[in-house]
């Protein structure tokens, strides 16, 4: 596979899965979603695959990424199944294993009202309260699935005076970190464009 990093690759990619399987014997791929909104994988037309080991080329190792179209997908269990061009049959399939499925950011579906895709609120800063009043408990760095529903895992930080965030450290230098259930009875409000979240969870819980 040629190395098309650079030749047409969007800079909007988000990944939303791994190949980890061929899926039958007429080239179709099994992917395990990495979170449980595996629409956007259903949706789209086309993907972008990445390699699990970088390219070595005229540049030094590149990780690149192709555009392959999706002919046909859908779920299986807890799983994604898809035929894609350029896996003819089984042989093909297998050798994309350990490939990364990556899709265009501009290419999600609207979302409903109420409803986030998870990528959107990874960054976001999420404001608990402190007796009463907003505070800042810090970024969102992840968000789970607990089968229940969703969890924030949250770096603590604070406002470090013009703007940015410091991270709050513990005792063994790494930063401190709370899950916050993402539910209607705690979360408040949010806002993807200016990256907010609001609850009612307690800045110091």
């Amino acid at each position: 596979m040629p190395d098309t990093q650079d030749k047409g690759a969007p800079e909007d990619l988000i990944e939303l899965g791994r190949i980890v399987s061929a899926y039958g014997i007429k080239g179709w791929v099994k992917i395990v979603p990495h979170s449980a909104q595996a629409e956007v994988l259903l949706a789209a037309k086309g993907w972008w695959l990445k390699a699990p080991v970088p390219v070595l080329g005229d540049a030094g190792a590149s990780s690149y990424a192709r555009a392959v179209r999706v002919l046909e997908c859908r779920t299986q269990g807890t799983t994604v199944v898809a035929q894609l061009d350029l896996a003819p049959d089984r042989n093909g399939a297998e050798a994309l294993k350990g490939h990364t499925v990556w899709v265009s950011r501009r290419l999600f579906p609207p979302s409903a009202d109420d409803e986030y895709y998870w990528i959107d609120l990874i960054g976001c800063r999420l404001f608990g309260q402190h007796q009463g009043q907003p505070g800042l408990i810090g970024e969102v760095l992840e968000v789970a699935d607990n089968g229940a529903h969703a969890v924030l895992r949250v770096g603590r930080a604070a406002l470090d005076g013009q703007g940015g965030l410091t991270p709050l450290l513990g005792t063994n230098g790494r930063t401190l970190e709370v899950l916050v259930p993402f539910v209607r009875a705690h979360i408040q409000a949010v806002d993807i464009a200016g990256k907010r979240i609001e609850s009612d969870w307690p800045v110091d819980f």
